[in-house]
C-alpha cells in the first residue's frame, strides 16, 4: 500500500524531480548506484579527514587546507540534503526519518563549530551514512537477519527490564555491604562510590582503582567476580532463545507484530493483540 501511494506521490511531481529522485533516493539504476557510490567515498573522506586532523603535527601544519576541505565537504553535504527534500514526494518524512536526521547531523557540528569551536571531531557522526552501504549492494539477507534480531530484541525487551531492575537491586546491596564491610580507610568512601565498585566488579571489567583489603572483602569480591560471569550470559541466553523462537515461527508461518514482536494472536488477526499495529 506504501509503495502505490509513493507511486502516486511521484506521478505528481515534475519530472526533473522524478529523475532527480531515481537517481538520489534509488540505487537500482546506474545514475543512482554511481551516486551513492560517490557518496560513501566522499564520506569515507571526510571522516579520515577529522581523524587525520586529530593529530596535533598534521593540524598544525595542515590546519588551514584541512579547514578548507572540511567547509567544502560539508557544502557538498548540504547540497545534497537540500536536493533530497526539494525532489521528494513527502519532504517532511524524510526529515523526520533515520537518515533524513543523520544526514542533518553530518552537516550541523561544521556549521554550529563557526559559532561555538571545538565541534569539528562531531564530524564522525557521518561513518553513520555509511548505512547506505546496505541499499547498494542490496545485502537482502543481511536486512532480513536485522529484522529478525530487531523482532528478537523487542520480545525480549520485558525479560531483559525485569532481570536489569534484579542487576540493579544487586550492586546497590552488594556496594552497600561492601561499603560497611571495607569503609572509607580503605577507599571505599561512600555508598555510590561502592555501587561504581560493585558495577565493575559484576561486569568483570575490573579497573582497579579501588580494591578490597579485608578478608571478607576480597572473598565477598571472589563471590561478585564469579557472579558476573553467569550474570553476563543470562541477556545473551534470552535474545537467543528469542531469535530461536523467531526462526521456528517464520518456518511455521506465523506472524510476528513488527512494532512490538508479539507472536501470540487471534486465528485470522489482522491487527496485533498488544499494540494494534497493522500485522
Amino acid at each position: 500500500m506504501e509503495d502505490k501511494d509513493l507511486a502516486k506521490d511521484l506521478a505528481k511531481l515534475p519530472r526533473w524531480k522524478r529523475r532527480l529522485y531515481i537517481i538520489i533516493f534509488r540505487a537500482d539504476t546506474f545514475y543512482g548506484r554511481l551516486f551513492d557510490e560517490v557518496l560513501l567515498a566522499l564520506i569515507l573522506f571526510s571522516v579520515a579527514v577529522v581523524m587525520v586532523e586529530s593529530v596535533t603535527g598534521i593540524r598544525e601544519q595542515y590546519n588551514l587546507t584541512l579547514l578548507r576541505i572540511e567547509w567544502f565537504v560539508t557544502l557538498l553535504f548540504l547540497v545534497e540534503y537540500i536536493l533530497r527534500i526539494i525532489c521528494s514526494p513527502r519532504p517532511a518524512k524524510y526529515i523526520f526519518s533515520f537518515f533524513g536526521i543523520i544526514d542533518l547531523l553530518a552537516i550541523l557540528p561544521t556549521l554550529i563549530s563557526f559559532f561555538l569551536p571545538g565541534l569539528q571531531p562531531l564530524i564522525v557522526v557521518r561513518a553513520l551514512r555509511l548505512l547506505r552501504i546496505y541499499r547498494i549492494l542490496k545485502l537482502t539477507h543481511f536486512i532480513r537477519a536485522s529484522q529478525g534480531l530487531i523482532l528478537a530484541l523487542k520480545s525480549s525487551f520485558r525479560k531483559i527490564f525485569i532481570f536489569m531492575i534484579f542487576v540493579l537491586i544487586l550492586v546497590l546491596l552488594l556496594g552497600s555491604v561492601m561499603y560497611v564491610v571495607e569503609g572509607g580507610q580503605n577507599g571505599f568512601y561512600n555508598i555510590p562510590l561502592s555501587i561504581y565498585w560493585a558495577v565493575i566488579t559484576l561486569t568483570t571489567v575490573g579497573y582497579g582503582d579501588i580494591v578490597p583489603v579485608t578478608a571478607l572483602g576480597k572473598f565477598i569480591a571472589t563471590f561478585i567476580m564469579l557472579l558476573g560471569y553467569s550474570i553476563i550470559a543470562i541477556p545473551t541466553g534470552i535474545v537467543s532463545s528469542e531469535i530461536t523462537k523467531e526462526r521456528a515461527k517464520e518456518k511455521k508461518g506465523i506472524t510476528a507484530c513488527k512494532k512490538c514482536g508479539e507472536t501470540e494472536h487471534l486465528t485470522g488477526a489482522v491487527y496485533c493483540n498488544t499494540c494494534g499495529y497493522a500485522l
